[in-house]
């Protein structure tokens, strides 16, 4: 099998301009295959704050009202997606910008049954992945770059996780690639102390997950980020990292971050 790396990227990298240009860099000169999964930072609260639109979160989740859906899709599907498509192209990457409608590459399922209405915002299964289309793109030497932005097949844009994004593209690549995932954010990975940058837990076994989280190494909004990346294991990815996005050029020596493994 050849292999497909899938990189996702947040925030922390979006927001500065001098770290997503370095960001990219290092993305850019990864070898083989790749996919490139942004959400959208703080540029589509600060437009709905200009605009005069309140921006509604609930424990760390945005309320995707239409005003809201109609900022977000101008701000991850057009501004953020098109600046790194352009980046990339400049740095010898024949980038494709895509939503989840184009090429009806990631088909959602409005989120219903939850206790919050979260408007609309998208959830994934198992066959929500067009892995023709990627592939196709791949094939052709095309390196697609893809926002939170997904539809339902109905007409209607939908709001999705950018985590949840990057985690199933690569369950449903790792039955055609070697698929890698990585999770690349502010930390260097997951720290046995989280005040010291050098202690970072190199690689984690599945069976190791919850006596890490039992003794306290593995805490708050990690748990769901390493339940997330033993499950894309489980369902056959190679195997998933966590760490500092201006140290991806470490992903090729071995010493980038936490390597979950089966």
């Amino acid at each position: 099998m050849e292999k497909l790396t899938i990189v996702k990227i947040g925030g922390n990298v979006i927001d500065n301009s001098e770290n997503l240009h370095r960001f990219l860099e290092d993305f850019t000169a990864l070898p083989g295959n790749k996919i490139l999964v942004h959400g959208g930072g703080k540029i589509a609260t600060e437009l709905s704050e200009s605009l005069g639109i309140e921006a509604k979160m609930v424990e760390g989740r945005r309320i995707t009202d239409i005003e809201t859906l109609r900022i977000v899709t101008m701000v991850y599907a057009g501004l953020i997606n098109k600046n790194m498509v352009a980046q990339l192209q400049a740095k010898g990457s024949n980038a494709i910008g895509l939503t989840g409608a184009d090429g009806n590459v990631i088909k959602a399922s409005k989120r219903t049954g939850t206790a919050i209405d979260y408007g609309f915002v998208g959830d994934l299964n198992e066959d929500s992945v067009s892995t023709t289309t990627l592939d196709a793109l791949l094939k052709a030497g095309l390196l697609p770059v893809l926002c939170a932005i997904t539809h339902d097949g109905d007409s209607q844009l939908l709001n999705t996780n950018a985590d949840t994004i990057a985690s199933s593209v690569a369950v449903a690549m790792s039955g055609l690639y070697d698929t890698q995932l990585v999770y690349c954010f502010e930390k260097k990975g997951v720290l046995r102390d989280v005040n010291s940058d050098d202690s970072v837990v190199r690689e984690i076994k599945a069976e190791a997950f919850e006596g890490l989280k039992a003794d306290g190494t593995v805490a708050g909004g990690m748990i769901p980020k390493l339940h997330n990346a033993f499950e894309a294991i489980k369902k056959g990815v190679a195997a998933v990292y966590i760490g500092k996005a201006d140290e991806l050029n470490e992903l090729a020596t071995g010493t980038f971050g936490t390597k979950m493994l089966k």
